[in-house]
């Protein structure tokens, strides 16, 4: 895999993964302490590396990019970052792949920047008007330092029980005590209002005109398929819904093979 590199975008360094070749697309990673672009993406990176070109920042706040000065994060500061990094970078066209609030990131992009965004593919998304906060991103965004934390925090977002291994408590455990002190900042109590944040009014998803796949997967408990997607099928113009039975909240890593497929097949449409 490609080592990560530091672009700058309005005077500020955003740490990126660049990988692979052709057409691009922008990989927005969701909200949990301890959430990277690499992290959350390098695996679906780098089995599509082959066709297209893989761009997976750590988004403002969340990994090795720092939050703006002055700034506390939240939907807009994220939109905005993200359509400059793909100026600053010279790409004029891109889908947009976004994760949780990466998912509600990437419909903001849509509706922001019509011209450049070619797709979208919303995964577990947030955005969805009125949606509330759950109890168990409450609990996920509240998760402590620490393997403990860690342990309870990956055993919200997967349905298999079994993914919560050891070495996965330990990477994610010592990738929260690194961001502890940025991501303290980003969604302090009480958390309703971050999830308000990260929502979309209804003109903004009716303005969007790109196509647009959600991928939600059946046990999600973080973004359930009711509150989150279902009301989306409502409001965007060009939609289509794939649910994955057997899967909690985070299908790239949990259904791997899957979720590359339905990836690829919606990006390769003409």
């Amino acid at each position: 895999m490609t080592e990560p590199r530091t672009v700058v975008v309005d005077g500020s360094p955003v740490h990126v993964l660049d990988e692979g070749d052709g057409p691009a697309v922008l990989l927005l990673h969701g909200s949990g302490p301890g959430t990277t672009g690499s992290g959350a993406w390098g695996a679906t990176a780098e089995a599509l590396r082959g066709s297209w070109r893989l761009v997976a920042p750590d988004q403002a706040g969340f990994g090795r990019t720092p939050l703006p000065p002055g700034s506390r994060g939240g939907l807009r500061l994220w939109t905005e970052q993200a359509a400059r990094l793909m100026d600053a970078m010279g790409v004029e066209s891109y889908a947009v792949v976004g994760h949780s609030m990466g998912g509600a990131v990437a419909l903001s992009l849509a509706g922001a920047r019509p011209q450049q965004v070619t797709a979208v593919v919303a995964v577990s998304t947030m955005g969805a008007p009125g949606a509330p906060l759950s109890a168990e991103l409450d609990a996920v965004w509240a998760a402590p330092a620490g393997p403990q934390g860690a342990r309870e925090m990956l055993g919200r977002l997967f349905f298999d029980q079994s993914l919560v291994t050891e070495a996965a408590v330990a990477s994610r455990a010592q990738a929260i005590q690194a961001g502890a002190s940025a991501f303290a900042s980003l969604f302090p109590p009480p958390r309703a209002r971050w999830a308000e944040d990260l929502t979309l009014s209804v003109q903004t998803l009716e303005e969007i005109k790109a196509p647009v796949l959600l991928v939600h997967g059946a046990e999600d408990r973080v973004t359930p398929l009711g509150s989150a997607a279902l009301p989306l099928l409502e409001r965007l113009a060009d939609v289509r819904l794939h649910v994955l039975e057997g899967c909690g909240h985070v299908p790239a890593v949990e259904l791997p093979q899957d979720f590359q497929r339905l990836l690829a097949e919606f990006l390769a449409r003409p």
